[in-house]
């Protein structure tokens, strides 16, 4: 069978960034067509080899090759826009320097005067000299598959709809291989699902980095796994991958146990009296000096140790929900909730983003207050919270102060422990440890918020989306913690696979401070029929073949007339709050004691402007007002 094209190949590619490579001696081949997957521990290397098969890096040595004539396209972590200001700016970015031109042609389009016209020109002569007109029906095209609004401002847009703006972006050039760096951190189910069936329908050669397995599973042809700089291409799918990897791990620990166990009997034998030094041989020196390298060079297999502290015993009843409502902004996030939560439960909360999960928790812990009804919690219960802000770590302090607090040894289930040796079970070396917060990537930081975590006993555990940057290995290893764990917890995640793993039942937020428990995990729930896809989207997707198209023009006219509206209204507040404090500022001169001495003119002119002050004052409160009702019917 004929071998497929090459997309990418490396040959010894070695990157440094310090005195310690990040990418070792990298041999790897991509085929065209592959949808291969990227994998490896936190601070492996995994975004570094991304970007030096996507060029943003170069290497130190070694030699980089990519498939002739082929397009490629990245999907970045984090979004950034830059200065566009809609969607069809930041999909048109997309196309390079040409796209950015059609962008501005088409906000200036109607525009009135001369200077408008003028520039207008000069953009539809550069457009015509490039031949770029179809492109506008490319973007649009784009924008259409993907249910984005052309004219909706980018800066309105939440981060699931930004991911999908800029999935848009790194698809408009119709790109021969398309790179993701972890495209489904951050979202939400609804959202995960949408991209992995675009992924799906992706006709060319997708290389992906991903900690999301469910996806893997899903999608991969191939895995490259990167381990501390030495990568190995698995021309295999991601499940396959595991079972293989597994037997080799298996197999190199036999071959390397020999090895010590060899290497222990030459000690034993260089170390004999004088007279076995007089008669030893010299090949054999020469050979353990060897077995001495070779053993300093092999690359330790570190493991991430974790173990939690239950605590003592909570009392059967954890918490309690009567009738509990809470709103926001005229707004229920949660409405008429009764719920129990009994000791050793362990509850998965989903939903899409924005609905009230992480409300929720932040009833249940105390820090909101209750719009109505009430919450009772039980008694003993000692909590341990993980944040999904990272609002705990303070950037500036190093991971040593984070832990010990000043203290070399801390107490751990009633075990004294260093602080150096504790973060090593979460696998912070010596320099990481001295090292400043900042300096950890977004996964490590989240081990760090664990290693916080699990150094306090606590019988309930409520973690807010601890998976997002968390390698595969520290996922299953936290599993397995949450297995052995004989507390209770609450646990918020978007990761399909965790949920399975973790959680015996479901609260599911449905939206309008809807929720409803479910028996299971959640793929049980979704083979009942369940569904976190919002019923109006739903009608949306349904309506494709029919016609949905029909009232497009008019729909779109009405959601930007709504966001003109809110947009003055949100402004109003502000607006009426400098009004207002120039008014006060105002009366302050006209009940001085010596406003009476000041000119009649000057005292006249202060009235005056009391007055206007006042009436435009009223004014915007008036407006206010009449924006609100606009609002509420459009």
């Amino acid at each position: 069978m004929p071998r497929m094209s090459a997309v990418i190949t490396l040959q010894n590619v070695t990157l440094a960034f310090g005195a310690k490579p990040v990418l070792e001696d990298v041999n790897l081949t991509i085929d065209s067509g592959s949808r291969c997957c990227i994998t490896g521990y936190n601070g492996s290397g995994k975004t570094t080899l991304l970007n030096v098969i996507n060029g943003v890096y170069q290497p130190d040595s070694g030699q980089v090759t990519r498939g002739p004539s082929l397009t490629f396209s990245a999907l970045p972590q984090s979004v950034d826009f830059g200065e566009a200001l809609t969607t069809f700016d930041a999909v048109a970015a997309g196309l390079g320097p040409i796209g950015e031109v059609l962008g501005a042609f088409r906000r200036l389009k109607d525009q009135p005067g001369t200077e408008a016209e003028r520039h207008r020109q000069d953009l539809r002569a550069e457009l015509d000299s490039a031949e770029a007109w179809h492109l506008e029906a490319q973007v649009e095209a784009i924008l259409d598959r993907l249910k984005l609004d052309s004219d909706q401002a980018i800066s309105e847009l939440s981060g699931g709809w930004g991911k999908r703006v800029a999935i848009a972006r790194s698809l408009v050039g119709n790109p021969e291989v398309w790179l993701l760096d972890e495209p489904t951190n951050h979202l939400d189910i609804p959202t995960i699902e949408w991209l992995q069936s675009e992924l799906t329908r992706y006709q060319g050669t997708l290389i992906f980095v991903s900690h999301d397995r469910a996806l893997m599973e899903a999608l991969s042809t191939c895995v490259v796994d990167v381990d501390r700089g030495v990568v190995k291409l698995w021309p295999c799918g991601y499940t396959t991958f595991l079972q293989r990897r597994e037997a080799e791990r298996e197999r190199l620990a036999e071959v390397d146990a020999r090895f010590d166990a060899k290497l222990a009997e030459e000690e034993v034998w260089i170390r004999k009296g004088i007279q076995a030094r007089r008669t030893r041989n010299e090949g054999r020196v020469r050979a353990l000096k060897q077995m001495r390298a070779e053993r300093a060079e092999r690359v330790s297999q570190s493991k991430l140790l974790l173990e939690v502290d239950a605590g003592q015993r909570s009392g059967k009843i954890v918490s309690a929900f009567k009738n509990v409502s809470f709103e926001l902004g005229g707004e229920f996030l949660i409405r008429d909730m009764n719920w129990v939560v009994q000791r050793g439960d362990r509850i998965g909360l989903v939903g899409p983003n924005g609905v009230g999960k992480s409300t929720l928790i932040k009833l249940l812990i105390g820090e909101y207050s209750v719009s109505k009804g009430s919450i009772h919690t039980g008694t003993k219960i000692e909590v341990a919270y993980f944040d999904q802000s990272r609002a705990a770590l303070d950037q500036e302090m190093t991971v040593n102060e984070a832990i010990g607090a000043g203290r070399d040894f801390i107490e751990i289930n009633g075990q004294s422990i260093h602080v150096v040796s504790y973060l090593k079970r979460f696998m912070f070396d010596s320099a990481q440890s001295r090292g400043k917060i900042r300096t950890l990537s977004g996964g490590q930081q989240n081990r760090l918020l664990m290693a916080q975590l699990f150094a306090q006993p606590a019988n309930l555990l409520i973690l807010d989306e601890p998976t997002n940057d968390l390698d595969v290995e520290t996922l299953e290893l936290l599993e397995a913690l949450l297995h052995e764990y004989s507390g209770t917890v609450l646990l918020v995640s978007h990761d399909r696979r965790f949920l399975d793993e973790v959680v015996t039942s479901l609260l599911v937020f449905k939206g309008e401070g809807q929720v409803e428990e479910q028996v299971g995990g959640f793929s049980e729930w979704v083979e009942r029929g369940g569904s976190l896809q919002p019923a109006q989207a739903q009608a949306v997707d349904a309506g494709d073949s029919g016609d949905a198209g029909i009232d497009y023009e008019a729909r779109k006219k009405k959601k930007a007339e709504r966001r003109r509206l809110q947009k003055s209204y949100d402004e109003m507040p502000s607006r009426i709050q400098a009004l207002e404090s120039e008014e006060q500022d105002l009366m302050k001169r006209l009940s001085a004691p010596d406003f009476f001495e000041r000119p009649e003119a000057e005292q006249k002119a202060a009235y005056d402007s009391a007055d206007k002050l006042r009436d435009e004052i009223a004014g915007l409160y008036d407006r206010w007002a009449d924006l609100e009702a606009r609002l509420e019917s459009a």
